[in-house]
């Protein structure tokens, strides 16, 4: 036996050992670069779909675009509500408002009503599950007398009710009387 077939080994055992760690470091970055590819694009995704407000203007234009879609979300529901709410003042309960989650719904939703001038939640419903409704609300904020242009952001959620899994804006009135 040389001494050259051990020192061959050991050089062949060092080159094929680099050789593993190249190709391990090389799957580590493209697992990397997939991640950072599917989060930057599903921010994308969700900047594109965020921000539209359903209002009597655009309900048809907003219906053919998810009919249009390829994308189907997990859950579907039906709003049921007042699009102007009445109260007698600031801190009294609504005459007239009214959230309903139809029986015909899949999942449990919930809701906030956004200023659309200040961009201040002035409410913040409790989990609404399906077949029950809200009415008599009390704001969270005190209003002054006027009229307020707000959005209503509905927050569709599983069935565990611990994630939310899309969320729909609709155009709402609130009017402070006194």
């Amino acid at each position: 036996m040389s001494s050259t077939e051990p020192k061959n080994n050991v050089e062949a055992k060092k080159k094929g050992g680099k050789i593993v760690l190249i190709i391990c470091i090389v799957i580590i970055l493209a697992l990397i670069g997939v991640v950072i590819y599917l989060l930057t694009n599903k921010d994308g995704e969700e900047q594109g779909r965020r921000n539209v407000v359903v209002n009597e203007d655009n309900v048809d234009e907003i219906i053919e675009q998810m009919q249009d879609s390829d994308r189907v979300a997990d859950g579907y529901y039906e709003m049921t509500m007042n699009s102007t709410w009445y109260f007698e003042n600031g801190t009294a309960a609504s005459e007239n408002a009214y959230v309903e989650n139809t029986v015909t719904n899949t999942n449990a939703v919930y809701f906030d009503v956004v200023r659309s001038d200040t961009e201040e939640t002035i409410f913040e419903s409790p989990v609404i599950p399906v077949g029950s409704h809200m009415e008599e609300i009390t704001l969270d904020k005190a209003l002054d007398a006027g009229t307020y242009d707000c959005v209503l952001i509905y927050h569709l959620m599983d069935e565990e009710y611990e994630n939310e899994v899309s969320t729909v804006r609709v155009s709402l009135t609130i009017v402070i009387e006194n």
